[in-house]
């Protein structure tokens, strides 16, 4: 089978293998595609929590970005983990050279445990510059939160996050609401001209690690392979689901979902 697509993803390392670059490169070679990365932080982690992030200089994910794009051009590329300003500065400055179009960014905020990952600073410029610059931004409830200043408690909060970002110049948005409690799962999906909302089942596990990670790269590789926005959420949302239904049950505390859920082996490799 010859890769559909080629993605670059840009994200921070998970030791554990259930989120971050990790995640991202599964994800996008269980769904055909081909995966290049550029490294932001190594972390030490596990499924019961982060020891330590190293975080790798601006200057050195820049040439990453660039260096690679340069030899294999990207169709697409996913954002994940940018812990500093000065990080944020150097990918716009990257993005403003290598000059891809489908660029999806998961803003990386919050760790599992509601800390803050990323400074006030970094904040701001992710809202006033860097969502300009992408086709879509993911935020889960916390992050919108953090994003828009508004609190975030139902369906209909969520809708008004998702028009402020908009207006913040954000062209397409996709809300996740995996932390409202409620029965039914729903992600809010808004453009300027179309709003749509995806009800899922909430599945009774622990096991849901690195979702968000696999939710945006699931969309950049549907994307890069040249399906509409909107039906990239669909379907990266589809993938996600089955992911966690499927999910493996390894580790002690929150495990990893199965990004395998869409690889069918042949006879032989049985």
């Amino acid at each position: 089978m010859k890769p559909k697509s080629k993605i670059l993803i840009i994200a921070g390392s998970d030791s554990s293998g259930g989120a971050g670059i990790q995640a991202d490169i599964k994800t996008v070679t269980a769904l055909g595609s081909y995966g290049m990365t550029a490294i932001t932080a190594v972390t030490t982690q596990n499924t019961k929590g982060v020891k330590s992030i190293v975080p790798i200089s601006p200057k050195e994910i820049l040439s990453q970005i660039i260096f690679t794009s340069r030899d294999i051009k990207p169709d697409a590329i996913k954002i994940g983990m940018l812990h500093s300003s000065k990080v944020i500065e150097h990918v716009i400055q990257s993005l403003n050279k290598i000059k891809i179009k489908k660029i999806v960014l998961d803003p990386v905020m919050v760790a599992k445990g509601g800390a803050k990952l990323i400074d006030n600073s970094a904040i701001d410029l992710i809202r006033i510059k860097l969502i300009k610059r992408v086709t879509l931004i993911t935020p889960n409830i916390p992050e919108a939160e953090i994003l828009t200043g508004l609190k975030i408690k139902n369906k209909d909060d969520m809708i008004v996050a998702a028009n402020k970002l908009i207006n913040f110049g954000a062209k397409n948005v996709l809300i996740k609401g995996g932390h409202l409690k409620s029965k039914k799962v729903k992600d809010i999906f808004l453009s300027k001209s179309d709003l749509k909302i995806f009800v899922s089942s909430r599945y009774n596990t622990r096991n849901t690690h690195g979702t968000g990670c696999t939710l945006s790269s699931a969309i950049t590789t549907f994307l890069s392979c040249g399906k509409p926005i909107k039906k990239a959420c669909e379907l990266g949302i589809k993938y996600v689901n089955f992911a966690i239904l499927t999910n493996p049950n390894y580790g002690k505390g929150h495990g990893p979902i199965n990004h395998l859920n869409s690889v069918k082996l042949k006879k032989e490799f049985e």
